[in-house]
């Protein structure tokens, strides 16, 4: 089983940071990324960044490359899978606000990307006590959907994971801390583990 994890945005994405400028979301998301994918490795399974680079590299090219890594002979397979990781915002980053909470997205309908998403769920809540869980039951599970073109375009199940908010002071403290950063490489690494012997 293939995985991969996307670390969201890079150093030229413009905003994406905090309302005082110290946090920065390209450098968190390969941080956690980093740390996610080493974890995994160390257990055994095969994980990989989706983007090494610290450039932006672009939606279409990140899709294409898990596109890539999820066909063989030309045919797409089910044997890999696409975690994206992020930090939320509130606002456009002008000033702080008071949202907390984490969450996860897939694309519309019912596929394997909820199933998947329902792990990191339940990893959040093991490891995030006392941390809301923003969810959505509308459809029967607890992850949000959205068009995202990375979780649309991508072959394989993929999910997009919102750790925090950057422009709210309590969570980005939570977020900077050696526990806040344990806690949510510990959620992704559990949860996809969970979901792989699921």
């Amino acid at each position: 089983m293939k995985i991969l994890i996307d670390n969201g945005h890079g150093i030229e994405t413009p905003g994406k940071r905090s309302p005082d400028g110290r946090f920065r979301e390209y450098k968190y998301n390969r941080e956690i990324a980093s740390a996610i994918v080493q974890h995994l490795c160390l257990r055994g399974y095969d994980a990989e960044l989706l983007v090494p680079e610290e450039q932006d590299i672009s939606l279409k090219e990140r899709v294409r490359r898990a596109n890539q890594k999820t066909c063989r002979f030309g045919h797409p397979v089910t044997d890999t899978f696409l975690v994206s990781i992020h930090v939320n915002a509130a606002g456009k980053g002008d000033r702080w606000y008071n949202a907390t909470g984490w969450c996860a997205y897939t694309y519309y309908g019912h596929s394997e990307s909820d199933r998947l998403a329902s792990s990191l769920y339940n990893a959040a809540e093991k490891h995030l006590p006392g941390h809301r869980l923003r969810t959505d039951f509308s459809d029967g599970d607890p992850d949000y959907e959205a068009p995202f073109y990375l979780l649309k375009h991508t072959y394989c199940a993929a999910v997009l994971t919102e750790n925090g908010f950057m422009d709210s002071e309590v969570s980005l403290s939570f977020l900077e801390s050696d526990e806040g950063k344990k806690a949510i490489v510990a959620l992704h690494v559990e949860g996809i583990i969970d979901y792989i012997k699921g």
